[in-house]
């Protein structure tokens, strides 16, 4: 496997061998990736995704260059096409983290370079590697993904980790997905009808009370205010759903809250006391996920 695109293109063969590159990783780093350079490009802000890479190469022994909001501070600002920047970064690094505001851009860019590139976001389409330290973290937290419950709660019109991680989900067994939102952020049709051909039982609902006493995994997400024409159609969902304290205490005893950051107004902060809440964990995994993807691609 070249480049990092899109969740569909992994199977449970290539993801058991990165769980298990991580688990290695978790105990002891190396330098394997010494002398290897990374270039994070970033046409979109972040925080947790371009550290989490950057932190992660660096501990394999490589270096990074790096840019974040390239669509303002590189040669896209004078007309360059991500087709040229991409053919010119490959003259200077080992592997490009790519997040862009459109979606489809990672395939494009992985069709006219020569390195591998690791689609880091794009826009409403897909984010595989977040998808990947998703399922790492049920896997570490539950001990197994088959035969969970999930609710994916929220923004799931644009939501690409809902997308990407509903997309791995349907290559397990026992599986069944609860697409938690209001009527005009529902999921797309293109998720539900993979669900579909995979066999996974799925329920689209409004009222998370409903359900939140059946479910092993809560995903939050949030109103992702970027994503509306208007600041008033956001503020239309805004706060739409409010995990709380009362809330997580009609959860199963061993279930779970996850979240993949940042969060606004959509998990109250009483919450992160609770046992369930492994958000901040979920992120701690993403590092070590992304060592292994790097290691994988690159060792």
């Amino acid at each position: 496997m070249k480049h990092i695109i899109e969740s569909q293109q992994f199977d449970q063969k290539f993801i058991n061998k990165i769980f298990s590159l991580a688990d290695k990783l978790e105990k002891k780093t190396d330098n394997s990736l010494k002398g290897k350079i990374m270039a994070s490009l970033f046409y979109e802000p972040s925080t947790r995704t371009r550290f989490s890479f950057e932190s992660a190469m660096l501990r394999l022994g490589g270096s990074v260059i790096t840019t974040e909001n390239a669509d303002k501070f590189s040669s896209a600002v004078k007309g360059e096409t991500l087709e040229d920047s991409i053919k010119i970064v490959n003259n200077y690094a080992d592997v490009i983290v790519l997040r862009h505001y459109e979606s489809g851009a990672s395939e494009k860019a992985a069709k006219v370079s020569r390195i591998p590139v690791i689609n880091a976001g794009d826009g409403v389409g897909q984010h595989p590697t977040q998808a990947l330290l998703d399922l790492y973290t049920i896997k570490k937290e539950l001990k197994s993904i088959d035969g969970n419950i999930i609710a994916l709660v929220g923004d799931l019109k644009h939501g690409r980790t809902i997308r990407s991680l509903a997309y791995l989900l349907g290559k397990y067994k026992d599986i069944k997905i609860y697409f938690v939102s209001p009527k005009p952020l529902k999921v797309g049709n293109d998720i539900k009808e993979y669900l579909k051909r995979h066999k996974i039982a799925f329920e689209e609902i409004e009222n998370i009370e409903l359900i939140i006493h059946e479910v092993d995994i809560l995903y939050q997400t949030r109103i992702q205010k970027e994503r509306f024409k208007t600041d008033r159609e956001y503020k239309k969902f805004k706060g739409f759903y409010q995990i709380d304290s009362k809330l997580v205490s009609k959860m199963k005893s061993k279930s779970i809250i996850m979240h993949p950051l940042p969060r606004i107004d959509e998990i109250l902060l009483e919450v992160d006391k609770s046992p369930k809440a492994v958000y901040f964990k979920q992120a701690k995994y993403g590092l070590i996920i992304r060592m292994a993807l790097l290691k994988y691609l690159l060792a």
